[in-house]
């Protein structure tokens, strides 16, 4: 397996979760700097222009909660998604939430030139994401963690995707040690052999 990521980006969770699988793969960088999303190059792999992108033999995964399904499902002996139907759809409800909520609350800051052209417009949207990122700590905190991790003391798919989303959290004007479940979510996570490895890769 190659995954395509870019540092800090939610692609980091591909490579943690692979980690966390025990999985062996090689990684190539995805230069944002360089706009190498943008080339036809990378098009050509993931023609949606983005990160993560996930080659297996027969193909390219691509979206974060899809790979992170795959992953699961290829190494059941990880247990990263829950046997039983409930746990499972639990667990994909974060993996939903962060996809369709969070990283878009997040994305209004850095890449507000998404949904609108005029910089007056950058410029609001960039000033509601501490609110909004507030918001979704808020519910991640309320709801999504059985502490320490999503489903307690067991890491499952929707972990390093959560992980990667709380370390923008400061970025974002918003104080993680605001919310103590985060916090000890967030020390957990930084524990893990899967999180060195990432780190030490220069990942994160």
């Amino acid at each position: 397996m190659k995954l395509y990521y870019a540092p800090g980006t939610v692609s980091v969770s591909i490579a943690i979760a692979l980690h966390e699988a025990g999985l062996d793969f090689d990684s190539h960088k995805v230069s944002f700097k360089d706009a190498e999303q943008t080339k036809p190059e990378y098009h050509a792999i993931n023609p949606k222009g983005r990160v993560p992108a996930l080659e297996i033999e027969g193909g390219i995964l691509t979206e974060t909660g899809a790979i992170l399904d795959y992953i699961a499902a290829i190494a059941p002996e990880a247990g990263l998604m829950p046997e039983d139907p409930v746990d499972a759809a639990r667990v994909r409800g974060v993996i939903h939430y962060l996809a369709s909520t969070m990283q878009p609350n997040h994305a209004h800051g850095p890449r507000a030139y998404r949904w609108a052209e005029k910089e007056e417009s950058h410029a609001d949207m960039r000033a509601q994401v501490p609110k909004t990122m507030r918001a979704s700590a808020a519910y991640v905190e309320d709801h999504c963690l059985r502490s320490p991790f999503v489903m307690g003391d067991h890491v499952t798919a929707a972990d390093p995707h959560l992980f990667v989303m709380c370390l923008w959290l400061k970025g974002d004007g918003v104080d993680p040690e605001d919310f103590p479940r985060i916090s000890a979510f967030l020390q957990a996570m930084e524990e893990r052999a899967s999180v060195k490895a990432a780190r030490a890769a220069g990942m994160l």
